[in-house]
């Protein structure tokens, strides 16, 4: 069975306060953008171990044995001890670093496709819970639409946002940002005192008013250690973007452009532009 789990972007991207327990509440909205992975898992043998994992693409670094999909294997097989030997093949299309929740698409996929593939019954609900466990963004994956997202990310709501007849380009300058070190560049100003920015209420505005409404707050401690991110958004304004900015906590940043209006975008060594069509 293969399933393609798809990457978001994040249109503003607000940290409210760092939790008791280490995270940080925050305040975004992600859409789900068609860039994906491939994932295949199939039964293997029972004398073969519980996962054999192998991949293509782009490079994950580190041990199999940390990768979140085989993670996510054995989360489900701690409770449901009849889960059989499989094996996983991932496929990476989206880049590792770049605030796109690749490895959290891949982990939700791989929990909802062993559900589907081998009758858990879990339940969306119960499956939001499991990818919690899998990081902070995993939970939109499952219900993988345009959301409203609170708390760590997983408390998500529907929220009536489109780019439905709009061009998004995405470009990745090849720059991998470690998510625990972008949160401690937000260091200079105080996390306790920053407030909502009502990105509830400006969300619903018209596209041409995010500009000057919706903000990332990573932006401006990472625009300062990587000028190259800066360059980018300068970059997609300057060829007419309506919005730009940069999604999560980088590298990616992405320009939405009237659809038949997005140009040619000159690609530096090591940047990855990809065209998408909503």
């Amino acid at each position: 069975m293969v399933v393609f789990p798809n990457c978001k972007i994040n249109i503003g991207l607000n940290i409210l306060d760092k939790r008791p327990d280490g995270f940080h509440n925050l305040e975004t909205v992600f859409i789900p953008v068609p860039l994906k992975d491939s994932l295949e898992i199939i039964r293997s043998s029972q004398n073969k171990p519980d996962v054999v994992f192998s991949q293509s693409g782009f490079v994950v670094e580190g041990n199999s044995d940390h990768n979140l999909c085989v993670k996510a294997y054995h989360l489900l097989k701690n409770d449901f001890p009849e889960l059989p030997p499989v094996q996983m093949h991932l496929h990476k299309a989206i880049p590792m670093g770049a605030g796109l929740g690749g490895g959290s698409a891949d982990a939700a996929f791989t929990l909802q496709l062993l559900n589907k593939k081998f009758n858990l019954h879990l339940s969306n609900s119960q499956l939001i819970d499991y990818s919690l466990t899998l990081g902070s963004d995993c939970p939109f994956f499952i219900v993988n639409t345009a959301c409203f997202a609170k708390g760590r990310g997983e408390k998500l709501e529907p929220v009536d946002v489109s780019l439905a007849g709009y061009q998004v380009a995405l470009i990745n300058p090849g720059v991998h940002i470690n998510t625990g070190w972008a949160f401690a560049q937000l260091k200079d100003e105080p996390i306790e005192n920053r407030v909502s920015k009502n990105l509830e209420h400006f969300i619903k505005q018209p596209i041409q008013n995010w500009r000057n409404t919706i903000s990332n707050d990573f932006e401006k401690p990472l625009f300062a250690a990587h000028p190259v991110l800066q360059e980018i958004k300068d970059l997609l304004y300057n060829k007419g973007a309506i919005y730009a900015a940069m999604s999560g906590s980088g590298s990616t940043l992405f320009g939405v452009f009237e659809k038949g209006k997005l140009p040619l975008l000159q690609c530096k060594t090591g940047w990855m532009v990809t065209a998408i069509t909503f």
